[in-house]
């Protein structure tokens, strides 16, 4: 199974910031993460950018056992 990497809001979400998840592509590995943590981690998908293997990803790319998933949410700060 794919591994899965959760990053800063992502990572309190699911409650977890390492899990191995089910799935062929990225959208079937985040799909199955929606289910496995829910509302909270749903929410927040659509603002991420999710890698694998240290390269960007699209959801019909394919993971394999063994692949990382990272999925990254927004970074925000800066001076102010």
């Amino acid at each position: 199974m794919p591994n899965l990497r959760l990053f800063a809001s992502a990572r309190d979400a699911a409650g977890v910031g390492r899990d191995t998840i089910e799935g062929q592509t990225v959208a079937a590995v985040l799909a199955n993460a929606v289910t496995r943590y829910g509302e909270a981690f749903a929410a927040l998908l659509p603002t991420c950018r999710v890698w694998v293997n240290g390269e960007q990803a699209e959801p019909t790319d394919p993971v394999a056992a063994g692949d990382e998933v990272a999925v990254l949410p927004p970074v925000s700060g800066g001076a102010g």
